[in-house]
Protein backbone atom coordinates (compact mmCIF):
# COMPACT_ATOMS: atom_id res chain seq x y z
CA UNK A 1 0.00 0.00 0.00
CA UNK A 2 1.29 3.42 -0.90
CA UNK A 3 0.73 5.56 2.17
CA UNK A 4 -0.15 9.13 1.30
CA UNK A 5 -0.26 10.56 4.81
CA UNK A 6 0.88 14.08 3.84
CA UNK A 7 -1.88 14.26 1.21
CA UNK A 8 -4.52 13.13 3.73
CA UNK A 9 -3.35 15.71 6.30
CA UNK A 10 -3.36 18.50 3.71
CA UNK A 11 -6.86 17.49 2.59
CA UNK A 12 -8.11 17.50 6.20
CA UNK A 13 -6.47 20.88 6.82
CA UNK A 14 -8.19 22.38 3.74
CA UNK A 15 -11.51 20.90 4.89
CA UNK A 16 -11.05 22.41 8.37
CA UNK A 17 -10.13 25.78 6.86
CA UNK A 18 -13.40 25.80 4.91
CA UNK A 19 -15.32 25.28 8.18
CA UNK A 20 -13.58 28.26 9.76
CA UNK A 21 -12.30 28.83 13.27
CA UNK A 22 -13.76 28.04 16.68
CA UNK A 23 -14.62 24.46 15.77
CA UNK A 24 -14.57 21.48 18.16
CA UNK A 25 -11.81 18.89 17.99
CA UNK A 26 -12.40 16.10 15.48
CA UNK A 27 -11.03 12.58 15.16
CA UNK A 28 -10.60 10.47 12.02
CA UNK A 29 -9.78 6.83 11.36
CA UNK A 30 -7.41 6.44 8.42
CA UNK A 31 -8.31 3.36 6.43
CA UNK A 32 -6.77 1.88 3.30
CA UNK A 33 -8.91 3.19 0.44
CA UNK A 34 -8.83 -0.16 -1.34
CA UNK A 35 -10.26 -1.89 1.76
CA UNK A 36 -12.98 0.77 2.04
CA UNK A 37 -13.96 0.35 -1.61
CA UNK A 38 -14.00 -3.44 -1.22
CA UNK A 39 -16.41 -3.06 1.71
CA UNK A 40 -18.46 -0.30 0.06
CA UNK A 41 -18.30 -0.73 -3.76
CA UNK A 42 -20.61 2.26 -4.23
CA UNK A 43 -17.72 4.52 -3.19
CA UNK A 44 -15.42 3.34 -6.00
CA UNK A 45 -15.98 6.33 -8.29
CA UNK A 46 -15.82 8.86 -5.46
CA UNK A 47 -12.51 7.45 -4.16
CA UNK A 48 -10.91 6.57 -7.51
CA UNK A 49 -8.12 9.14 -7.07
CA UNK A 50 -7.21 7.75 -3.64
CA UNK A 51 -6.74 4.10 -4.62
CA UNK A 52 -3.60 2.66 -3.06
CA UNK A 53 -3.63 5.29 -0.32
CA UNK A 54 -5.58 6.23 2.76
CA UNK A 55 -9.04 7.71 3.28
CA UNK A 56 -10.05 9.67 6.38
CA UNK A 57 -13.30 8.52 7.99
CA UNK A 58 -14.65 10.99 10.55
CA UNK A 59 -15.59 9.51 13.91
CA UNK A 60 -18.47 10.43 16.18
CA UNK A 61 -18.13 13.96 17.57
CA UNK A 62 -16.45 14.25 20.94
CA UNK A 63 -18.78 14.97 23.83
CA UNK A 64 -18.60 18.53 25.14
CA UNK A 65 -17.00 17.39 28.41
CA UNK A 66 -14.30 15.29 26.66
CA UNK A 67 -10.93 16.60 25.62
CA UNK A 68 -9.21 15.16 22.58
CA UNK A 69 -6.32 14.07 24.78
CA UNK A 70 -8.62 12.13 27.14
CA UNK A 71 -10.28 10.37 24.21
CA UNK A 72 -6.93 9.38 22.70
CA UNK A 73 -5.69 7.99 26.02
CA UNK A 74 -8.53 5.46 26.01
CA UNK A 75 -9.01 4.93 22.27
CA UNK A 76 -8.65 1.46 20.81
CA UNK A 77 -8.68 1.12 17.03
CA UNK A 78 -9.60 -2.04 15.13
CA UNK A 79 -6.85 -3.73 13.15
CA UNK A 80 -8.33 -2.47 9.85
CA UNK A 81 -7.53 1.12 10.85
CA UNK A 82 -4.12 1.95 9.40
CA UNK A 83 -3.81 5.29 11.16
CA UNK A 84 -5.56 8.08 12.98
CA UNK A 85 -5.80 11.84 12.49
CA UNK A 86 -7.01 14.67 14.68
CA UNK A 87 -7.95 18.30 14.14
CA UNK A 88 -7.73 20.62 17.13
CA UNK A 89 -7.51 24.32 17.85
CA UNK A 90 -5.15 25.40 20.59
CA UNK A 91 -3.57 28.49 22.09
CA UNK A 92 0.22 28.41 22.08
CA UNK A 93 2.67 30.67 23.86
CA UNK A 94 6.21 31.67 22.98
CA UNK A 95 8.93 29.51 24.60
CA UNK A 96 9.97 32.27 27.02
CA UNK A 97 6.47 32.14 28.63
CA UNK A 98 6.92 28.49 29.70
CA UNK A 99 8.54 29.41 33.02
CA UNK A 100 5.54 31.53 34.04
CA UNK A 101 2.72 29.09 33.25
CA UNK A 102 0.81 28.06 36.40
CA UNK A 103 0.70 24.36 37.25
CA UNK A 104 -3.06 24.36 37.91
CA UNK A 105 -4.81 23.48 34.59
CA UNK A 106 -7.57 26.10 34.95
CA UNK A 107 -5.08 28.81 35.89
CA UNK A 108 -2.78 27.76 33.03
CA UNK A 109 -5.65 28.02 30.55
CA UNK A 110 -6.60 31.49 31.83
CA UNK A 111 -2.94 32.57 31.71
CA UNK A 112 -2.59 31.37 28.10
CA UNK A 113 -5.82 33.00 26.95
CA UNK A 114 -4.80 36.36 28.47
CA UNK A 115 -1.13 36.33 27.43
CA UNK A 116 -0.33 39.19 24.99
CA UNK A 117 1.92 36.95 22.84
CA UNK A 118 -0.51 34.03 22.56
CA UNK A 119 -1.18 32.57 19.15
CA UNK A 120 -4.26 30.61 18.15
CA UNK A 121 -3.48 27.65 15.91
CA UNK A 122 -5.33 24.87 14.16
CA UNK A 123 -3.45 21.60 14.19
CA UNK A 124 -4.03 18.63 11.92
CA UNK A 125 -1.89 15.71 13.05
CA UNK A 126 -1.85 12.10 11.85
CA UNK A 127 0.03 8.90 12.59
CA UNK A 128 0.01 5.42 11.11
CA UNK A 129 0.57 1.99 12.62
CA UNK A 130 3.73 1.83 10.50
CA UNK A 131 5.14 4.79 12.46
CA UNK A 132 4.72 7.51 9.85
CA UNK A 133 3.59 10.92 11.11
CA UNK A 134 2.63 14.22 9.52
CA UNK A 135 1.21 17.55 10.73
CA UNK A 136 -0.14 20.80 9.35
CA UNK A 137 -0.44 23.94 11.47
CA UNK A 138 -2.33 27.11 10.54
CA UNK A 139 -1.97 30.27 12.62
CA UNK A 140 -5.10 32.33 13.04
CA UNK A 141 -3.04 35.51 12.60
CA UNK A 142 -1.81 34.22 9.21
CA UNK A 143 -4.97 32.52 8.00
CA UNK A 144 -4.06 31.78 4.40
CA UNK A 145 -3.16 28.57 2.59
CA UNK A 146 0.35 29.76 1.74
CA UNK A 147 1.18 30.19 5.45
CA UNK A 148 0.27 26.66 6.55
CA UNK A 149 3.30 24.95 8.08
CA UNK A 150 3.69 21.23 7.41
CA UNK A 151 6.12 18.56 8.52
CA UNK A 152 6.45 15.12 10.03
CA UNK A 153 6.99 16.15 13.68
CA UNK A 154 5.56 19.63 14.32
CA UNK A 155 3.41 18.64 17.31
CA UNK A 156 5.26 15.76 19.00
CA UNK A 157 3.00 15.49 22.06
CA UNK A 158 -0.16 15.04 19.99
CA UNK A 159 1.61 12.68 17.61
CA UNK A 160 2.70 10.54 20.57
CA UNK A 161 -0.93 10.30 21.75
CA UNK A 162 -2.11 9.39 18.25
CA UNK A 163 0.54 6.69 17.89
CA UNK A 164 -0.13 5.31 21.37
CA UNK A 165 -3.80 4.87 20.44
CA UNK A 166 -2.73 2.62 17.58
CA UNK A 167 -0.64 0.23 19.64
CA UNK A 168 -2.15 -3.19 19.92
CA UNK A 169 -3.07 -4.25 23.43
CA UNK A 170 -0.13 -6.31 24.74
CA UNK A 171 -2.37 -8.03 27.31
CA UNK A 172 -3.67 -11.19 25.60
CA UNK A 173 -6.33 -11.63 28.30
CA UNK A 174 -8.16 -8.69 26.72
CA UNK A 175 -8.37 -10.52 23.37
CA UNK A 176 -11.66 -12.43 23.07
CA UNK A 177 -10.05 -14.77 20.52
CA UNK A 178 -7.39 -15.89 22.98
CA UNK A 179 -8.14 -18.71 25.42
CA UNK A 180 -8.94 -17.35 28.89
CA UNK A 181 -7.92 -19.11 32.12
CA UNK A 182 -10.71 -20.91 33.90
CA UNK A 183 -11.83 -19.86 37.37
CA UNK A 184 -9.98 -22.87 38.80
CA UNK A 185 -6.71 -21.78 37.14
CA UNK A 186 -6.97 -18.21 38.43
CA UNK A 187 -7.61 -19.38 42.01
CA UNK A 188 -4.53 -21.62 42.20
Amino acid sequence: MTTTLPAVVRELEAHAAEAGWDQPARLFALVPTDDLVAAEPGLADLLADKRGGLTAVEQEPLKAEQSLEEVLLSAVWPVGVAGVAAIAERVVLPPQADDEVPTDPAAASAYANEHPDREEVRIVAAATRAGETFCAVRLRSHDDDASVMAGDNLVPGLLDLLQASLVEDPDPTDDPDQPQPSDEETQQ
